[in-house]
């Protein structure tokens, strides 16, 4: 067993011979909300692709669940990651992205009308993608992610072209997800998200 779902020690990440992270530190628990601020150009981003196990790191050590994160099978069937703006199906509407999803992954954590209904999409659903909004199809994305599986969400800006009102739905989703025992990284420029989603999360945290 593990102690903590996420451990990262001494963290150096160096893209083109320039240091991008630099002794970084940070351990997460079961049900935790952290959330990664900083301007851009910080290391947000990287910090979460180590996590993912899609960057790999110049020196120290990144551990989930208590194993080097792996991009396979195994350890995506635990994780969600929210990075940028998705490759879109040409010619699927926005329910035919949803109901792939949930054809893909047996135990959706909700239905896709539920997810139509949760992120304010019901009235474009047999809309395409790129038909959307930037708004309207970062909530498509979110809820893709949110429908499926998974025990750790891991979400870089994910108040990205949202309304305030739904931002604020979002923290108490992302608050919900930790209640049901799920962790939850995000890097954000959001502090009121953070702070909104820690509060509806009593084990949250913000960093």
């Amino acid at each position: 067993m593990y102690d903590w779902i996420i451990s990262v020690r001494d963290l150096r990440v160096e893209l083109g011979g320039n240091p991008v992270l630099r002794d970084m530190e940070l351990t997460v628990s079961t049900g935790e909300i952290v959330a990664v601020v900083g301007q851009n150009g910080s290391g947000k981003s990287t910090l979460l692709r180590c996590l993912a196990g899609l960057q790999p790191a110049t020196s120290g050590e990144v551990r989930v669940f208590g194993e080097p994160p792996a991009d396979d099978a195994a350890f995506w069937r635990q994780v969600a990651l929210l990075g940028d703006e998705p490759a879109w199906y040409p010619g699927l509407t926005a329910r035919e992205h949803l109901e792939l999803m949930g054809a893909v992954h047996t135990q959706a954590r909700m239905t896709v009308e539920a997810a139509l209904e949760v992120f304010a999409l019901v009235e474009r659903a047999d809309s395409a993608p790129l038909n959307l909004s930037t708004g309207q199809r970062q909530r498509l994305a979110l809820a893709a992610t949110l429908l499926r599986p998974s025990t750790l969400l891991l979400l870089d800006e994910p108040e990205r072209g949202l309304d305030t009102d739904f931002r604020a739905r979002l923290a108490d989703l992302l608050g919900g997800y930790a209640d049901e025992g799920g962790t939850v990284v995000m890097a954000t420029h959001d502090q009121d998200l953070a702070a909104r989603a820690r509060q509806v999360s009593p084990s949250g945290v913000a960093a």
